[in-house]
């Protein structure tokens, strides 16, 4: 107890923030040892996800002594006079987040570029190259609870930082004295709309999303910063303004009409459903809080809407940009846990096609020629023949080419992107795809599933033979090691498990493949895929014993 009491009174020595010395104040003088212990038992850890973590004082939190401590590592890393572009979103404290990067990485001799707004993620990765900066800060917790929030760092390539950097820059954290000691300065650039947000629209309107325009679209940026680039986009791009949900349009911290803000969730999507069906909409649309993810609804035959899966979304985009590029040895990429379908049809169109690990700071970086990336968490990088406008998920953009592609189809025949998925379906099999997922409070409960995994590894998962078991720790296939397992089962079925990199979860994926040529049809075979991937959901249940 001395030594936490020590360590949190030479933190609230240093704290710029009159709340958070509060709080801390509070804490020691009701000696709540727990507390404490939650706060400076163990710290925010920088690696290639940056930092994030829930609002408050100490280090095991995101407040501004943790703010100014990452931004003094990354001045330590980059040198003076290197060149910095920040940007943030509306999160609780992310502009005073932004400022103090600002101040302390212009102390150290940077030059700083301020983003003059709270902007989508994607605008701050496309600022970094059209910059020309050295590297980039976006202050986000994207998708994470409100009390949340988060330190993302791009390199000048407009990519996340990947190792040994996170390593590199969590060193030079480590050396970072008490704050309150570090210089600091106020001579930075504010960017303009003008200067960054006009280019990026540019950018994005200018991707193959064909001539088609007659699409009624519903929106929601579920309280986060995308609703005004967006809806700006599609004027740009001369789409009819989409129908607001309006109730979650503002940004707004407190994400008041969700309980999660991640179109992924639960009722998160549920107001914009109610208004397609009411507007009779073609597409809906959705954006995380950031705005680097891109969640997609359609009608129906039954009058009602579904969410596509990330996967669905992925293997329609990858079809259409391949469809809609002709430059020479072009490349399609996705991360080890998202669907085979893009591999069979890059295969079938004669593109190059990659598997990286989790992540668009590892897609991005696949190769040569890449016009397009995506993972099966909503996060997709559209590109066209030029290449990757954004290096990073851009949910704009996507937004952008998912619109023309519905507009086309529904131009072409009155078709939907439900169509499109049983034309892939009969052409390349239907791969089904599902999660399971187990979120934890105790890590170390991970951990021992992992191992149980590992010393008792399954024979059969849903009735179908583990064929091999792939270690993603030592390393597969070229691929740096990361924790996971991935199972190949009987009839080109699929499951991988790891751990989560931003959350407390362990996450299973999992695939199963089912002709669709064949007697009955697609609706047979997504009958078929769905007791299928049931069974392999409770026998993985039972494995993992969590």
């Amino acid at each position: 107890m001395s030594d936490l009491v020590r360590r949190a009174e030479e933190w609230l020595a240093q704290d710029p923030d009159p709340e958070t010395r509060a709080e801390l104040r509070r804490i020691l003088d009701e000696g709540d040892t727990a507390a404490l212990q939650d706060r400076f038992g163990a710290k925010l850890e920088f690696g290639t996800a940056g930092l994030r973590g829930e609002l408050g004082a100490g280090p095991n939190r995101m407040n501004r002594v943790t703010v100014m401590r990452a931004a003094a590592g990354l001045a330590g890393r980059l040198g003076p006079g290197k060149h910095v572009v920040i940007g943030y979103d509306a999160r609780h404290n992310s502009d005073v987040f932004a400022r103090d990067s600002a101040a302390v990485l212009n102390g150290a001799g940077l030059r700083v570029s301020l983003m003059g707004h709270h902007w989508p993620t994607p605008v701050l990765a496309f600022a970094v190259r059209h910059l020309g900066a050295d590297a980039g800060v976006m202050v986000t917790a994207s998708h994470n609870p409100p009390r949340d929030n988060g330190y993302k760092v791009y390199w000048g390539d407009g990519a996340q930082i990947v190792p040994p950097l996170d390593v590199e820059i969590s060193a030079a954290i480590d050396a970072t004295g008490p704050v309150d000691r570090l210089p600091l300065g106020d001579e930075w650039e504010t960017l303009s709309d003008a200067a960054i947000v006009e280019p990026y629209l540019a950018a994005v309107t200018a991707l193959p999303t064909g001539d088609a325009r007659d699409l009624r679209i519903v929106y929601t940026p579920m309280h986060g910063v995308g609703g005004e680039i967006l809806v700006r986009a599609f004027a740009a791009a001369g789409f009819e303004p989409p129908a607001e949900v309006e109730a979650q349009f503002a940004p707004d911290p407190d994400f008041p009409t969700v309980a999660f803000p991640n179109p992924e969730e639960p009722g998160a999507m549920d107001l914009a459903l109610q208004l397609a069906e009411k507007a009779g909409a073609d597409l809906v649309i959705a954006n995380d809080p950031d705005a680097d993810r891109c969640a997609v609804g359609v009608p129906t035959p039954d009058g009602g809407y579904r969410m596509l899966t990330g996967d669905e979304v992925g293997g329609l985009l990858g079809e259409y940009i391949i469809e809609h590029t002709t430059a020479p040895d072009r490349l399609v990429a996705e991360s080890i846990v998202s669907s085979s379908l893009l591999g069979k049809i890059a295969e079938a169109h004669g593109v190059r096609h990659a598997e990286t690990l989790t992540g668009f700071k590892w897609i991005v970086k696949a190769g040569e020629g890449l016009v397009y990336g995506y993972e099966e968490a909503l996060g997709y990088s559209v590109g066209s023949d030029l290449g990757l406008p954004v290096r990073d998920k851009d949910g704009i953009g996507a937004a952008l080419t998912i619109a023309g592609m519905a507009a086309r189809a529904k131009r072409d025949g009155g078709r939907s992107l439900l169509d499109l998925l049983d034309e892939q379906a009969v052409t390349y099999g239907l791969h089904a795809t599902s999660q399971l997922a187990f979120r934890v409070k105790d890590l170390s409960l991970i951990t021992a599933a992992m191992g149980r995994l590992r010393s008792h590894p399954p024979q059969a998962l849903g009735g179908r033979a583990v064929l091999s078991v792939d270690d993603l720790s030592t390393g597969v296939g070229g691929l740096p090691p990361t924790e996971g397992l991935r199972y190949r089962l009987d009839g080109g079925a699929r499951v991988v498990v790891r751990p989560s990199g931003t959350e407390p979860k362990l996450k299973c994926y999992l695939e199963v493949v089912i002709p669709a040529a064949g007697p009955g049809g697609v609706p047979a075979a997504r009958t078929r895929a769905t007791g299928d991937l049931e069974i392999i959901k409770t026998d993985l249940s039972v494995a993992l014993c969590l």
